[in-house]
């Protein structure tokens, strides 16, 4: 058997990546190596036949643990893995992804124009629909890709997400998520784990004003690429940002397996350093809320319990930057949504009595802490108190309400329902005001 790298230049190997053929790019390593599936098996941990069905098998690139093992053993460069699974181009692959586009845009058109509706065009259709055609082509770096240089461009992004600017990070993602790609053309570790990041942004923002379909298709590629490297802190984010997706789809216990997935690799790690013990805080709350959408009753309250307890050994400050910036005060705000999920209201209201927006160091949160409070009012059949949750939280984050679909329905029928409650015809006309 040889042990010398194959040619991953060679025209077969490309025309294996551009292609997307998963299994048939393992096959022409494995045999350029000189091996047999047995000897892959036997290098990898796997039997004979799970190297053939891989191989052999039309199937989606699923299981990324057994492909990355084949990977290592046989070694595929990270950066031809990456580009195979259809997570990044390399050289002349635009030409595949061009022919996908048609896919991606035109199933969803009528549904994205639907939702878009209901959501007020928080975000204007010819952006997202710039936004739609670089996932399915993505552009080139506006300038030098480096590290450092996306680094700045993410801070920069999550501060417009932090401030409610949706349009202006919509706008900004194609560019990041290009800086993002070419600075992980070398396949290094960290520069998966700052890729997934932005893929996490990019859904968090597109779940926020409504586009889903948008956002589970940045959801599994910051799946592919936390897995790719190794980091069960990256993973951790992506599961979270994923299980928001699946809860939308109405896929809630799917949501709570992602999540605790994700969460016993990051216990696994010992919870040694303050960025593993909020990770893990900040999983128990996205188990929690997933299992509440789902009607799990039991493993709802189990988990933010258990989120509580971790939250007593947490900062109520962080002192510099980090994933999940989970506090006491954060986690009891996920309570007040877990309890408002199982249709609990007044103890959803209880939970939040003593929260105030001096906690929250983002407009985006607290804004979030004023519109979690007005569901759980609206829930209770208080239109008053509703109605002043509703405008604290356009005061604090104007994007909240406006650009998020469920509280434009709650407005939506404060108007029809209760027209001449104080203050309803002041926030319907804040709602028409649109952002920069």
């Amino acid at each position: 058997m040889r042990t010398d790298a194959p040619n991953w230049g060679s025209p077969r190997a490309r025309a294996l990546i551009e292609s997307g053929d998963v299994g048939g790019l393992i096959r022409w390593a494995r045999l350029e190596l000189g091996w047999r599936q047995v000897d892959l098996g036997k290098a990898t941990g796997y039997s004979a036949s799970a190297v053939s069905r891989l191989e052999t098998a039309d199937r989606s690139a699923t299981d990324l643990d057994m492909i990355r093992n084949f990977a290592q053993a046989l070694f595929i460069p990270a950066g031809a893995l990456a580009a195979v699974l259809r997570v990044t181009p390399l050289g002349r692959t635009k030409v595949a992804a061009e022919a996908g586009r048609h896919t991606v845009v035109e199933e969803d058109s009528m549904r994205r124009r639907s939702l878009l509706q209901a959501a007020g065009l928080a975000v204007p259709l010819s952006v997202l629909d710039g936004f739609d055609e670089s996932l399915a082509l993505l552009p080139s770096p506006a300038s030098s890709p480096t590290p450092s240089s996306l680094v700045t461009q993410f801070r920069r992004a999550r501060a417009l997400y932090d401030a409610g600017g949706h349009k202006k990070l919509v706008l900004a993602l194609p560019n990041l998520l290009a800086t993002g790609h070419a600075c992980a053309e070398d396949g290094e570790a960290g520069d998966y784990v700052r890729l997934a990041a932005c893929y996490d942004l990019a859904t968090e923002a597109l779940s926020k004003i409504g586009r889903y379909s948008a956002g589970r298709i940045t959801a599994d590629r910051s799946n592919i690429f936390s897995e790719l490297s190794g980091s069960p802190l990256a993973a951790a984010a992506s599961a979270r940002a994923f299980s928001i997706v699946l809860r939308h789809e109405e896929r809630g216990a799917t949501a709570q397996r992602v999540t605790l997935h994700a969460a016993a690799k990051v216990e696994a790690t010992g919870l040694k350093t303050p960025a593993q013990a909020a990770t893990f805080a900040q999983m128990l709350c996205t188990v929690a809320y997933a299992a509440a959408q789902a009607g799990d009753r039991d493993r709802a309250l189990e988990m933010i319990g258990a989120a509580e307890s971790a939250a007593k050994l947490l900062p109520d400050r962080h002192a510099g930057p980090q994933t999940f910036s989970v506090t006491p005060a954060s986690v009891a705000l996920y309570k007040v949504g877990v309890l408002w999920g199982l249709g609990d209201a007044g103890a959803a209201v209880h939970a939040g009595k003593d929260l105030h927006p001096g906690q929250f160091p983002t407009a985006e949160r607290r804004g979030r802490l004023h519109t979690d409070m007005a569901r759980a009012w609206w829930q209770w059949g208080k239109a008053d108190e509703t109605t002043l949750a509703l405008l604290a939280a356009h005061r604090e984050a104007p994007a909240e309400v406006r650009d998020r679909p469920s509280m434009r329905a709650i407005v939506t029928e404060l108007t029809e329902r209760h027209p001449r409650t104080t203050g309803v015809r002041q926030l319907a006309a804040a709602m028409h005001a649109r952002s920069a």
